[in-house]
């Protein structure tokens, strides 16, 4: 068990400033029988109140989403109109902030590159960041095209890089695709799917170029034939 310990307490040390006497605390802690999953939860929450706080730019601001009068709605909907679709994008990123990333790839369109992806690399791509959060924008009006339906969705994503432990802010464009109610079509195809990722740039606000997506599909591993 001592190796265990100290394996914790080295993990936990990465996380605080050098020298400030907290890792002789945890340590200490620990030698006088402390449940080392307490001491851990502890000395993150200490790391966590000393760091920049996440703070992503308010709508209609640069970085911020665009002001509208229709938000997401929470209550009960029709999942088939638009609104369903941004409950999608909700729940996507709602996965993504738990960490459960099988069942967020599983909302991707099977022909997305990103939903046909490697499930290990898919979530490999979000393995940088201890946190991700998003804030979800008031979806378009459904678009129509060779039987299918199209919403899209503003996103503001917020999130911690893990290494540095510095807030990560993008704006990304969620387009999602369901098929229409036509004759021979399954219930699993008229359900939203996101269809692609991309970036997104309100139409008020002239943005630099943000950083790669943590939702890109560049470099894209295919899944394994069993």
């Amino acid at each position: 068990m001592r190796h265990s310990y100290g394996f914790i307490l080295a993990g936990m040390v990465l996380l605080l400033p050098a020298c400030d006497g907290r890792e002789e605390s945890a340590l200490e802690n620990l030698a006088n029988g402390a449940n080392p999953a307490v001491v851990e939860n502890t000395v993150k929450a200490e790391a966590l109140s000393v760091m920049e706080p996440l703070a992503p730019p308010a709508p209609g601001t640069p970085g911020g989403l665009p002001i509208t009068p229709t938000p997401v709605v929470e209550r009960a909907i029709d999942p088939a109109s638009a609104q369903g679709a941004a409950q999608v994008v909700q729940g996507y990123y709602g996965l993504l902030e738990e960490k459960r990333f099988e069942e967020a790839q599983d909302l991707w369109s099977e022909n997305a590159p990103a939903g046909s992806e490697d499930a290990a690399a898919f979530a490999t791509r979000f393995r940088g960041f201890s946190e991700i959060h998003a804030n979800v924008g008031a979806p378009s009006e459904p678009e129509g095209a060779a039987g299918s339906l199209f919403v899209t969705v503003p996103v503001q994503v917020y999130a911690r890089v893990a290494a540095t432990g510095k807030p990560w802010y993008a704006l990304r464009k969620v387009v999602l695709r369901r098929v229409n109610d036509v004759p021979g079509s399954s219930e699993a195809d008229r359900r939203w799917h996101i269809s692609s990722i991309g970036a997104y740039v309100a139409a008020e606000t002239k943005l630099e170029s943000a950083p790669a997506a943590i939702s890109a599909t560049d470099g894209i591993r295919r899944k394994q034939s069993p």
